[in-house]
């Protein structure tokens, strides 16, 4: 599929995430400064914890519910391994950032 436009990049504040909707499908989308962004599934798999509400420590998201932590750029959890979120490719397109949905 191609990419797909969810957003400019000055609409998701450094260290924050969003959640996006868009052709049926709910992703989370994390700036992490310094023009990287990235996209994950929006829950925790540990219990359905909103994803895009969590703040970013480094390389990872941390749910805001119990914790638990997810690397931006693979979706392993750092505190259960056993458990992962997806993600999805994401680029910065002049202002745009977009997404390659599933």
């Amino acid at each position: 599929m191609p990419y797909i436009k969810v957003a400019e990049v000055d609409e998701i504040g450094v260290g924050q995430g969003t959640l996006i909707e868009r052709d049926g499908v709910t992703i989370a989308v994390f700036n992490a400064g310094g023009g990287q962004f990235y996209a994950t599934s929006p829950t925790c798999p540990h219990e359905d914890g909103p994803l895009a509400e969590g703040w970013l420590e480094g390389d990872a998201v941390i749910c805001p519910w119990h914790g638990y932590d997810f690397a931006l750029a693979t979706g392993a959890c750092r505190v259960a391994p056993g458990l992962k979120v997806s993600v999805y490719p994401v680029r910065v397109n002049g202002t745009a950032v977009e997404i390659d949905l599933p």
